[in-house]
């Protein structure tokens, strides 16, 4: 089950121009324990975070792997270039810090696109409308997330979410999106959880987005969702936690065979979260400050 992935391979409205430029001084910005997130400080670090997605989703997850992909044991695409990528660090771990990462996700600034490229998730989902309907709002994208499966613990979700709380208020974010997956290509086999998300997770107007009309099937058949408890039971964590939050998701799901998911669109303004979680992660997110 792909508890900890969001997102997948796109393609560039428009050849990619930029490069990531990394920074050998990127601080810790959450410690548990042993183990440390931060953002990538090297090639050579993304690199080793693209092999740990390509263990989680391909080796273990059962995804299609490419040809290319098979040789290379790499997850990776365009847009790694212009993403920065948050890291779990288990330093506890023998070798060089490439051997200790654990986790990560991967960061996508609205800024950081090319001209006339968009967001990966627009492959899915029509993302254009939401970022033209708010020209003043800060967009960060999240994906690729992924935990080696030992490590599938609160205290490492607690940590990326540390990292990526610092990170937004770092870079002003308004607003964080992404895709949450549900296993599996039959939608009528999720009817009853994805029934409650239209019944209960839907956005106001303005934050309103739809699956792309020829990849969009719905969020259930229409009927009532009878079971709450249960509908709740068959969600991912990744997508209950985005719910916890604040979350919304979009209109529609969409079918991916490449990786063997049913995929929801969650759309999170950053003024949605609660308190609650604020006070948790500290609102200048020190709890977990290294």
């Amino acid at each position: 089950m792909r508890e900890f992935a969001m997102s997948h391979a796109f393609r560039l409205a428009a050849p990619v121009v930029r490069f990531t430029s990394y920074d050998s001084a990127s601080p810790v910005l959450g410690r548990i324990g042993p183990l440390e997130t931060r953002i990538a400080r090297s090639r050579l670090e993304v690199r080793a975070a693209q092999a740990l997605r390509y263990r989680v989703f391909y080796q273990e997850m059962r995804a299609k792997a490419s040809p290319l992909q098979r040789v290379r044991r790499l997850d990776s695409d365009q847009f790694d270039r212009l993403c920065d990528h948050l890291l779990v660090i288990d330093t506890s771990l023998p070798g060089t810090v490439t051997e200790q990462i654990v986790g990560t996700y991967r960061l996508l600034r609205q800024e950081m696109l090319p001209a006339g490229a968009s967001f990966y998730t627009a492959q899915e989902f029509d993302i254009s409308t939401l970022v033209a309907r708010h020209p003043d709002k800060r967009f960060l994208e999240l994906g690729r997330s992924c935990v080696l499966k030992d490590y599938r613990s609160k205290r490492t979700v607690e940590l990326l979410w540390q990292g990526i709380w610092s990170y937004v208020l770092n870079h002003r974010i308004d607003v964080l999106f992404g895709c949450a997956s549900f296993s599996g290509t039959d939608p009528r086999a999720l009817e009853l959880p994805l029934s409650f998300l239209r019944e209960n997770a839907r956005p106001p107007q303005e934050w309103q987005v739809t699956a792309l009309p020829a990849r969009r099937v719905p969020l259930g058949e229409g009927g009532s969702c009878a079971d709450a408890r249960r509908a709740l039971a068959a969600m991912p964590p990744l997508l209950k936690g985005y719910l916890r939050l604040g979350g919304h998701v979009g209109d529609g799901a969409v079918v991916d065979m490449q990786f063997g998911t049913t995929d929801v669109l969650i759309v999170l303004p950053v003024a949605n979260i609660s308190e609650r979680y604020v006070s948790h992660y500290g609102s200048d997110a020190g709890r977990f400050a290294a």
